[in-house]
C-alpha cells in the first residue's frame, strides 16, 4: 500500500523558510519521479517542483530561485525547502509521483501559511 505523509508546514511571515518533508513508501519512491504540489483556496492544485529519481529538477516559475526540492533516496523522503516565502504560496502542500500523481495516493498534505 502506498503511502505518502507531509510534514513541516506551519505559519511563518513573508520573507521567511519552511522545510517540508514527504516520507513515501520505499516502492513507489523508488520508481518514480516525485513532486510537490499545492492547493490555495479556490483554486486548482499545481505543480511546485518535481525532482526525477537521478535528481534533475523542475519549478514553476512562481518559486524559481526561492524553492528547493531534494530527495534522499536512503530514506524514501523529498524535501521542499522554501525561501522568502511570500504570501501567495499560502496553500496545502502535497508530494505525489510526477508526472502523472497517483490518485489514490494524495495524503493530507500539509498547510503552509505566510502572514504578517
Amino acid at each position: 500500500q502506498v503511502q505518502l505523509v507531509e510534514s513541516g508546514g506551519g505559519l511563518v511571515q513573508p520573507g521567511g523558510s519552511l522545510r517540508l518533508s514527504c516520507a513515501a513508501s520505499r516502492t513507489f519512491f523508488s520508481a518514480n519521479a516525485m513532486g510537490w504540489y499545492r492547493q490555495a483556496p479556490g483554486k486548482q492544485r499545481e505543480l511546485v517542483a518535481a525532482i526525477t529519481t537521478r535528481g534533475w529538477t523542475t519549478y514553476a516559475d512562481s518559486v524559481k530561485g526561492r524553492f528547493t526540492i531534494s530527495r534522499d533516496n536512503a530514506k524514501n523522503t523529498v524535501y521542499l525547502q522554501m525561501n522568502s516565502l511570500k504570501l501567495e504560496d499560502t496553500a496545502v502542500y502535497y508530494c505525489n509521483s510526477h508526472p502523472v500523481p497517483g490518485l489514490r495516493y494524495w495524503g493530507q498534505g500539509t498547510q503552509v501559511t505566510v502572514s504578517s
